[in-house]
């Protein structure tokens, strides 16, 4: 058996002057932000909030400073991705374009897209979506049917993406679609493509969520235009560089933190004499440290060049069972407290309803260990 390795590491001092600003600042810029919106965590969205954090130099903080970048490590941006969450921050309109879309261009398109749209995310100005998924496909992306053909001065791309994330609150989408002929090979022939959302032939249907709230889309695209330079990186490599992509997105700490607030509110409502109360908050906060121990770890990994895909995907499932964990334990252990407490309650209302969602998004509980049984060598 393979082990999968994680290269563990602390914090260097600066980090940590880093973290007292980012606190001093989250203090005044959400004073007024109550608990039910913080619980909705990064989900949560507020274009004014994300242009203020790009005022502050904390987005696009490890990219080239000609992309508007700052030059900065790797952990300093986890010390502020995990200060943010742990404030439950509004995050959500810049979310997918600083974690994954700007990475993406800065590497697959760094004199064509990059220095035109990348700055503008490190303002927080310019909102991103993630077209993978589509109906009768499941997390199977490699089944995806939406195709892209050549026509003069460009391609046009026809199909349905499904589950897209804030695709009626953003300015791009970036779509994984079929190029070539299904082959032997089924990663072979696809292909990444930049669409404006605003495209003639690109249409955005809502869907409502089990929490009655408009966060996922369907996009009907019929016949949509997108010229040559918006083919991301080299044709038929999508498959590769969509798998690059996708290390920003399952290794970082909203793939545990997501349930902070209701375990905080847990621990202000707590009776200090209820010993079976003080062990569950101890159990979590085991928990806690060993996923950001892990999560550090891929930062470091990532920042020296290494490809920790495998233990991005054991981390986001840890995190996902850990996050799910919260709002029973909160029922079992703390409801007759955090009943008369209506920040407790807020938060375990909103993440009681939320929670199953937590092992979908960003692939599924089967696909990701299929991806860790895969790096163990065990099939």
């Amino acid at each position: 058996m393979t082990p999968i390795r994680i290269c563990l590491g602390e914090m260097p001092p600066e980090c940590e002057t880093l973290r007292q600003q980012v606190r001093a600042f989250l203090r005044d810029a959400l004073k007024d932000l109550p608990v039910a919106q913080r619980a909705k965590s990064w989900q949560n969205n507020n274009r004014e909030f994300s242009r203020l954090l790009g005022a502050q130099g904390w987005l696009g903080m490890t990219w080239p400073k000609k992309f508007g970048g700052h030059g900065r490590t790797a952990l300093e941006r986890y010390v502020v991705i995990e200060e943010l969450l742990a404030a439950g921050a509004p995050v959500g309109y810049h979310w997918i374009s600083e974690r994954q879309s700007g990475p993406l261009l800065i590497r697959y398109a760094p004199d064509t897209l990059a220095p035109r749209l990348v700055p503008l995310i490190a303002k927080g100005e310019l909102g991103f979506c993630a077209g993978l998924s589509e109906p009768d496909s499941g997390s199977d992306l490699a089944s995806i049917r939406t195709r892209a053909k050549r026509v003069p001065g460009g391609w046009e791309i026809t199909g349905r993406k499904v589950w897209t994330s804030r695709a009626h609150d953003c300015e791009y989408m970036i779509a994984l679609v079929r190029t070539g002929e299904k082959v032997e090979d089924r990663h072979a022939g696809l292909s990444q493509f930049l669409i404006d959302i605003k495209t003639p032939g690109l249409e955005v249907l809502p869907i409502q969520s089990q929490l009655g709230t408009h966060t996922f889309n369907e996009v009907v695209l019929d016949g949509v235009f997108v010229p040559d330079e918006c083919l991301i990186g080299t044709e038929g490599e999508g498959w590769s560089q969509v798998l690059n992509e996708l290390k920003h997105e399952r290794s970082g700490p909203e793939r545990f933190l997501s349930s902070t607030q209701l375990y905080q509110k847990m621990i202000d409502v707590a009776d200090p004499a209820d010993s079976s109360q003080t062990e569950v908050l101890g159990r979590v906060f085991s928990k806690y440290l060993a996923l950001r121990s892990m999560s550090q770890g891929i930062a470091l990994m990532m920042a020296g060049g290494e490809d920790p895909a495998v233990p991005a995907s054991l981390i986001k499932d840890q995190g996902a069972l850990m996050e799910q964990s919260i709002p029973q334990l909160a029922s079992d252990y703390f409801a007759e407290e955090g009943r008369s407490d209506p920040a407790f309650v807020e938060a375990i209302d909103y993440l009681t309803v939320a929670a199953p969602s937590f092992s979908i998004r960003g692939g599924t509980r089967e696909i990701l260990r299929g991806i860790i049984a895969r790096g163990l060598g065990l099939r």
